[in-house]
């Protein structure tokens, strides 16, 4: 039977050959497959309860990969490896490792010399993170948790609020977010930095 998937706005379809890496040959369909990565993401959020991180820890390859791993490792194969194909944004595939060691630099740099206030490193870093889209799926909501964990662990401030909806599903909150996420495309952050405290 395989996998039937109606992508929505701003998702990036999988190769057939990203799809053979399912883990459960029982779901069919998009419902079921958001249904799974969900309780999947909550073990990996569960994870990060307690957890004392420093900058230094979370501007690292290995965590970004542990992190997308812990959120989709119990339904994709490839979770937490780099993808190999190209999509319909994002650099190229070969590129991703260079971009993303880039990204943690600045990051790091950011957040040592205070280079923006704590809400806009946050989410810059989270744009940069899903402009790149290191993984074959997942970029959306793995970007906005590492963008939650940098509020969390480094500024002991509470995680965003994302429109206080799920962005899986075709809702006018996702079209806004998508259009915040544009406008962060053009160089104005503020819309995003705003849809991340609606």
């Amino acid at each position: 039977m395989g996998l039937s998937i109606d992508y929505i706005d701003g998702q990036t379809p999988l190769t057939e050959e990203e799809q053979e890496g399912l883990k459960i040959p029982s779901i069919t369909t998009r419902e079921e497959l958001d249904e799974f990565e969900q309780l999947n993401i909550e073990k990996a959020i569960q994870w990060t309860f307690g957890k004392k991180l420093k900058a230094e820890q979370v501007f690292t390859e290995k965590f970004i990969k542990d992190l997308h791993k812990r959120m989709y490792g119990e339904v994709w194969k490839w979770a937490g490896a780099y993808r190999t194909s190209e999509k319909n944004i994002g650099c190229k595939s070969y590129m991703v490792a260079i971009e993303l060691k880039q990204l943690l630099d600045d990051a790091l740099f950011w957040v040592t010399n205070k280079t923006y206030n704590e809400e806009e490193i946050a989410i810059r870093f989270k744009h940069r993170l899903v402009s790149i889209h290191c993984f074959a799926n997942g970029n959306g909501r793995h970007s906005r948790l590492m963008s939650d964990l940098i509020m969390e662990k480094l500024y002991n401030k509470t995680f965003f609020s994302w429109g206080s909806t799920n962005l899986v599903k075709a809702t006018a909150t996702r079209s806004n977010y998508i259009k915040a996420v544009k406008n962060a495309d053009q160089q104005d952050i503020l819309p995003l930095i705003a849809f991340a405290k609606s």
